[in-house]
């Protein structure tokens, strides 16, 4: 029976251990009150004198003379030693924990034997199995400490059905995360390893056979973007930043907040990245203005677009390396120059073979492209995947890119490098066909309120342009803003900034046979024969209002609204455009912007009919002079040789007979 009083029995124990025991004389027998985890006296790391807590005779789960939680009285598992029946050859119940578990000096002591014959049940009954006791009246009941003992193991042992994991085990594994990694600071430390310790077990281990995932595509995106929004200098300081008038960065954020009253926008974040992108590509080009022109969504990916100026002589390398990769739809004139060449040679060569002779025909002249800065090409645009990611040059457009893509309509990819399958051929890859539908959006769709420019004073302007009127003006100082109601409620206070592309495929006309004319004949008085041919195309002008453009069956091609009709005083006006969806504008006071958020097509009444290939060209008429004979077969050529010998047999009779006519004539006279 356990003692009632706690302290008695401790006093109790301790005055036997004091007076020494049969272990401690060295003696064989073993300390009868073993704990359930093993020897009470072998700390984890093997030695049974200096525990890990310190006192050489607590176990791990308390000392009835020092628990864990620092009161001198029992744990609250109980005594981890509780007492055997005595045997033969076993000591008395009192014995200290301290002696020796196999024979050999005072104090020394041996490696824990887990089959240790001494510490086993055995049965002494014959035919017993070794080792085990069996269980019968003759044990006495656990203690009741012991039994205690028992059941909070047990306790402890207990599972639920959300986890396969007991606390027990729980607790195990975070003492031993403990004494691996030892932080300097365990109590504190007890959570973040608890966190540590479930996560470990969460995590599923890796499979030696498979390749360990590549990380997330998000966390690849937000180092890619970390780049715009941290500035790294020598000295570890935030470089000053520019003078609001002396930077060409656009103010993004406000613009978007004008067209987030309209509804239109792409969201506060993707803003602030997409003006920290442009302000990078400042940075990076030599640029004099910088516009965000919009998004052009795709297939596999989108384009941001800026459109930029650079300064004054910084486009001439660009615009040089790209007139050697320019497409045309006919030849120009170094390649005419040698196809007359070949031509030439190829007909003196029939000549002198007596060949038949070669086709005269010539293709039509390529039409050269606007210079920078003029018609198409006023301004460059860069394009990007994402915020972040490299800013990429469009090359120039060219009047067959224009020609050809006004044709067809294809979905972009989102990689400038994919080709273009389409018919007619467009000759160029994605990057040419993105170039082009951004210069058709830009003139059809870039408006501005009436007044907000004008025209210069210089005279003589029209008589250079001709009949397609001016092509340059200027912001008006004078310009005080419309009321929006007014915007609204006429579209023809707005007019277009940009100029309108003739079906050549240029803003400016040009005539192609007079460029040739001048290139091959050098001579002045022959060029108006071809000006007379050849019939100038005519746009409208610039500046032209709204209300002049052509209706879409029976629809307008701009629809005006108001922001918010409850306070049309605060509002701004939005013009959407019908002709190209994604298109919008604002105006409010004597701020406006235009912007572009689409698939670059344009809107056509009827379903898309892509189209028809010509007709095939009519043969040359057969007639029998031309006609080739079929071959004989073999009875044909008997037959004919015997209608030969047949009619010389006649011819010879003919012959016979009119020679003696002749004689017998001659024979009369």
């Amino acid at each position: 029976m356990a003692d009632p009083d706690p302290s008695s029995a401790r006093s109790h124990r301790g005055s036997q251990g004091s007076s020494g025991s049969i272990s401690d004389s060295g003696g064989s027998s073993q300390d009868p009150r073993p704990s359930i985890l093993g020897d009470p006296r072998a700390s984890i790391l093997g030695d049974p004198r200096p525990s890990i807590f310190g006192d050489p005779r607590s176990s791990i789960l308390g000392d009835p003379r020092s628990s864990i939680f620092g009161d001198p009285r029992p744990s609250i598992l109980g005594d981890p030693r509780p007492s055997l029946p005595n045997g033969p050859g076993r000591a008395s119940q009192q014995e200290d924990s301290r002696g020796s578990l196999g024979p050999g000096p005072e104090g020394s002591h041996g490696p824990y034997l887990p089959n240790d014959p001494r510490l086993s049940r055995r049965d002494s009954r014959p035919g017993a199995t070794p080792g085990f006791q069996a269980f019968g009246p003759e044990l006495p009941e656990p203690q009741p400490r012991e039994l205690a003992v028992q059941n909070a193991k047990a306790y402890l042992l207990q599972t639920d059905g959300q986890s396969d994991l007991s606390l027990y085990e729980h607790l195990v594994n975070l003492l031993n995360k403990l004494l691996t990694e030892r932080p300097a600071a365990p109590l504190a430390s007890l959570e973040a390893v608890h966190r540590a310790v479930q996560k470990e077990r969460c995590q599923r281990p890796p499979d030696p056979l498979r390749d360990q995932p590549e990380r997330l595509p998000a966390y690849q995106t937000a180092a890619r973007q970390r780049a715009l929004f941290v500035r790294d200098t020598p000295d570890g300081d935030q470089e000053p930043e520019e003078e609001p008038g002396d930077t060409p960065v656009p103010n993004v954020q406000e613009t978007a907040f004008f067209f987030g009253q309209a509804g239109v926008g792409l969201g506060s974040d993707e803003t602030l990245r997409i003006g920290l992108a442009l302000k990078q590509l400042t940075e990076q080009q030599p640029v004099q203005t910088c516009r965000f022109w919009g998004k052009v969504l795709g297939l596999q990916g989108y384009y941001l677009v800026a459109e930029v100026e650079l300064r004054d002589g910084e486009e001439e390398e660009g615009d040089a390396e790209e007139e050697e990769e320019e497409p045309a739809l006919g030849l120009g004139p170094e390649e005419r120059e040698e196809a007359e060449g070949t031509a030439a040679a190829a007909e003196e060569e029939a000549a002198e073979a007596d060949e038949p002779p070669k086709p005269s025909w010539r293709p039509p002249p390529a039409v050269p492209r606007e210079e920078t800065r003029t018609g198409a090409n006023k301004f460059l645009y860069f394009v990007c995947t994402e915020p972040g990611r490299p800013w990429t040059r469009l090359p120039p457009v060219s009047p067959a890119h224009i020609v050809v893509a006004r044709k067809i309509k294809k979905f972009l990819t989102g990689r400038l490098d994919a080709p273009v399958v389409s018919y007619p051929p467009f000759p160029g890859n994605e990057a040419h066909y993105l170039r082009a539908q951004i210069a058709r959006i830009s003139a059809g769709t870039h408006i501005s309120p009436l007044g907000f420019y004008q025209f210069g004073e210089e005279e003589g302007d029209d008589e250079e342009e001709g009949l397609g009127g001016r092509d340059t003006f200027e912001e008006n100082p004078d310009f005080e803003g419309l009321p929006v109601v007014e915007l609204v409620d006429s579209i023809a206070n707005w007019v277009h900034h940009a100029q309108h592309i003739l079906p050549q495929g240029r803003c400016n006309w040009i005539n192609p046979q007079q460029k040739v004319e001048e290139e091959e004949l050098g001579e002045e008085e022959e060029k108006g024969d071809e000006l007379e041919e050849t019939e100038q195309e005519v746009g409208p002008p610039l500046l032209t209002p709204l209300s002049e453009d052509a209706e879409i069956m029976h629809m307008s091609p701009w629809t005006a609204r108001l922001s918010s009709q409850l306070l049309p005083r605060y509002a701004v006006a939005v013009m959407r455009s019908n002709l190209w969806p994604g298109a919008y504008a604002y105006a409010s006071g004597k701020k406006f912007e235009n912007i572009y958020i689409g698939w670059g097509h344009k809107y056509s009444p009827g379903n898309f009919c892509p189209a028809l290939p010509p007709a095939p060209q009519v043969e040359y008429p057969s007639g029998p002079e031309i006609t080739e004979a079929s071959d004989p077969t073999v009875e044909d050529e008997l037959a004919l040789k015997a209608a030969q010998e047949q009619a010389l047999a006649a011819a010879e009779e003919e012959e016979e007979e009119g020679e003696e006519e002749d004689e017998e004539e001659e024979m009369d006279d």
